[in-house]
């Protein structure tokens, strides 16, 4: 058994925290303190693991601002509470391994807690822990790619002993949106897509819940974290109304709990009979398991979560970088996804796309590795046989 601690630090959606959860639950096996450091979420955790929430941080749309969760605090102070938390927390559990999601690929604007630690790390001053990388299957474009490639194979050689990469090497891998990959010179493992496993009985639970018919359809439309999903769910909510009268439709809205109030109350101002717009569910892969058709944006997770669930979907890929187009194009080309454009959201053509789903048979079973967080403990309980 191993004392694992687990950093996340999610400053957009909530994405990056729900796959680390995947994560820690899989490592039953070992003591995980697992730190997170954006806005508070409700999540629930197995008793393995213990949650350590920094004082919380997020960025603007553009990826370039530090935003306090806390107004009143300020981000100085801010990050000086959190890497007194992170050495006193090193201090305190001991840890044998620290696992940091996506840094040095991303999450740069932190370094001024994560370096300090990586480098004590290196000196041996925190006791002997090895230092992993988590990272995703795409990374997005960057600004000055030469001078971002090189800092990430810097910090990576010279502060961290391995690179986990969660992604089926067959379908995508790290080569496509990291050209250096071969200078790389950590050992490098392919997990394979993290992603929960619904059960097998929920998906019933939720039609008699919510009073839905056999012959009724139910379509659960998402936003992830919700900051970017006002255009797509406000079409949608509009798009079935267009439908309620010619067939029988029960739309579950989940805006995402990051979502603009304002934009969030003039969602749920369309609500009404057979519209229900709430911000999250703890549920919602037990929502996928059992609707006929989902609506979304192309995020990682719900990817994933489609995969698993096979339940017929429509994804409107975020457009500010490649990351979720590049997914749901290669996705769909394997018939899992049907991928929408701005044009397929007016009311009456969307309408036409929702219809069209709705009588469609479960999506096929692809062949890529979903079994991610399951392969990750597996390589923990490798590396210590070795």
């Amino acid at each position: 058994m191993m004392k694992i601690i687990f950093y996340c630090q999610y400053v957009f959606g909530i994405g990056h925290l729900f796959r680390s959860l995947e994560l820690v639950r899989a490592l039953s096996n070992h003591d995980v303190a697992l730190v997170v450091g954006g806005p508070e979420v409700e999540i629930d955790l197995p008793s393995h693991v213990k949650l350590v929430r920094l004082p919380a941080l997020y960025m603007d749309e553009k990826y370039t601002t530090l935003i306090p969760a806390n107004p009143e605090w300020g981000v100085a102070q801010i990050q000086h509470q959190r890497k007194k938390i992170l050495f006193a927390l090193f201090e305190q559990f001991r840890p044998d391994m620290f696992i940091v999601e996506l840094f040095p690929f991303g999450r740069t604007i932190f370094g001024f807690e994560l370096l300090p630690i990586l480098k004590a790390i290196r000196k041996g001053v925190l006791g002997g822990v090895k230092s992993v990388c988590s990272l995703r299957d795409v990374l997005v474009e960057k600004r000055d790619p030469i001078e971002y490639e090189e800092r990430v194979l810097h910090n990576l050689n010279e502060l961290f002993d391995f690179l986990l990469i969660h992604s089926d090497s067959e379908f995508l891998s790290l080569d496509e949106t990291f050209s250096r990959s071969n200078e790389i010179n950590i050992p490098i493992f392919y997990t394979g897509f993290v992603t929960k496993k619904p059960a097998r009985s929920s998906g019933k639970k939720i039609r008699e819940t919510l009073g839905i018919g056999p012959e009724e359809k139910l379509i659960v439309a998402s936003a992830g974290g919700g900051r970017s999903g006002y255009k797509l769910l406000s079409s949608v909510v509009d798009a079935c109304h267009l439908l309620k009268d010619s067939i029988g439709v029960e739309l579950e809205v989940f805006s995402g709990p990051f979502m603009d109030n304002n934009a969030f109350t003039q969602i749920a101002a369309k609500s009404g009979p057979g519209i229900n717009v709430t911000r999250f569910t703890k549920h919602f892969l037990d929502y996928l398991q059992t609707a006929d058709l989902s609506v979304s944006m192309a995020g990682y997770n719900t990817c994933m979560n489609i995969l698993t669930t096979r339940v017929p979907a429509l994804v409107w890929p975020f457009s500010g970088d490649q990351e979720q187009g590049l997914r749901a194009e290669r996705l769909s080309h394997l018939g899992a996804m049907t991928v929408l454009n701005d044009g397929d959201l007016r009311p009456e053509r969307f309408a036409a796309m929702i219809r069209q789903g709705l009588t469609g048979k479960p999506q096929p079973s692809v062949s890529i590795d979903l079994n991610g967080a399951v392969n990750t403990a597996n390589w923990l309980e490798s590396l210590i046989k070795q």
